[in-house]
């Protein structure tokens, strides 16, 4: 088959492109490069005048005054030019339902010129959409990235972009793929109750994940357990970093000498990785159900990561151990749960052993990429 991947979502797209090549199939993945985390593809349509430093100084200049990002026109431009070599796939996915990025008239129109030329177009459900935000509204106490904001609604700045695909002009972009598009494929726990009395929900499907570049290090606690913090300014409370780091301040005090904390702040994804790496507790996420794509990576590493693992997720995979700490947006809550991994280091290594075993049978991109191809063909 010759598919076309369009938009990426933390390496979910690279790693099904990966898998479906290991099965003989011609993939193309064309995305930006999600900015700072600079992930790779094959037809690129990053921004790249409007990162000119001068340029760049008057595009902050006008965000914040207006909250419009002259980028983003740059996105639709650049995919514009791509479309000649977006034709006459046998399957075409988006990593969701605007995975331009682009002004909303351009995402629009461009997404028009895809279905006119390709018959047979799939849409993940897969971080904010329209769906799962209207859901997430209407559902104020399930866990969800929203949670932060319904608690404090002063945070405005954060959750602006996420209150976008509620308008009318991004409903016209929903409204088009959903009636153009063949199914919707939800990629975790998440996504599933939004889209899934949908006529065109197409099933859930776990993220791919490449285990066999990840190399799994049992943890060896001989001095202090190492605990890590990436924090992401541009989704600093919808991840539930306030929690993470208040805990963090107890714990340091509670053992000083048998803790060393690592934090980073906005970094490039390789940087991000290499700074976990020595790590043997991760602090993920405190508003999610199931793992992001994060989670997973440094899971299938024998790290224990504090993440979504809620019950839904729990039943679904029928688990009788830990495979992760289902992190809470509760400081208390956190503490214990590092107190004891501390004082219980037996235990670290137990989780990461099975976190690995879980990634190996569950996630395996492989296995994943042929759950793809049999719902592509199916729908």
């Amino acid at each position: 088959m010759r598919i076309l991947l369009i938009g990426e979502y933390s390496l979910l797209h690279n790693s099904l492109k990966e898998g479906l090549v290991q099965l003989g199939h011609e993939v193309i993945l064309a995305a930006n490069s999600d900015g700072f985390k600079n992930y790779p593809v094959d037809l690129d349509f990053e921004a790249k005048w409007s990162k000119f430093k001068l340029i760049n100084i008057v595009r902050q200049i006008i965000y914040r005054l207006f909250k419009y990002d002259f980028a983003t026109v740059e996105y639709g431009i650049r995919f514009y030019f791509l479309l000649p070599k977006f034709k006459n796939f046998d399957v075409i996915q988006f990593v969701n339902e605007a995975p331009i990025k682009t002004t909303k008239k351009s995402e629009l129109f461009l997404i028009k010129k895809i279905f006119e030329s390709n018959k047979r177009v799939f849409v993940l459900s897969c971080g904010a959409d329209y769906l799962n935000m209207k859901f997430d509204i209407e559902n104020k106490n399930k866990k969800s990235i929203l949670q932060p904001f319904f608690l404090n609604p002063k945070l405005t700045k954060e959750f602006y972009p996420l209150f976008e695909y509620l308008k009318e002009s991004h409903k016209k972009v929903h409204d088009l793929v959903l009636d153009k598009c063949i199914g919707i494929i939800a990629t975790d726990f998440d996504y599933v109750a939004a889209v899934n009395k949908s006529s065109k929900y197409s099933g859930f499907i776990p993220y791919p994940i490449n285990h066999t570049k990840l190399m799994f290090q049992q943890s060896n606690i001989e001095n202090k357990i190492v605990i890590f913090l990436g924090i992401n300014e541009w989704s600093y409370n919808q991840k539930g970093i306030p929690y993470f780091e208040k805990a963090l301040e107890i714990i340091k005090i509670k053992y000083e000498n048998r803790v060393e904390i690592i934090i980073t702040k906005t970094v490039p994804y390789p940087v991000y990785i290499d700074s976990y790496n020595k790590a043997h507790i991760l602090l993920d996420q405190t508003f999610s159900c199931d793992q992001g794509y994060n989670a997973l990576e440094a899971m299938a590493k024998g790290k224990v990561v504090f993440t979504g693992a809620e019950k839904e997720f729990v039943q679904h995979y029928n688990l009788s151990e830990r495979v992760a700490v289902n992190a809470l947006p509760n400081v208390d809550y956190l503490v214990n749960e590092l107190s004891f991994l501390i004082e219980n280091p037996e235990e670290i290594i137990a989780i990461g052993k099975r976190a690995r075993t879980f990634v190996e049978k569950e996630h395996d991109y492989i296995k994943i990429a042929n759950q793809y191809l049999e719902t592509w063909q199916k729908a």
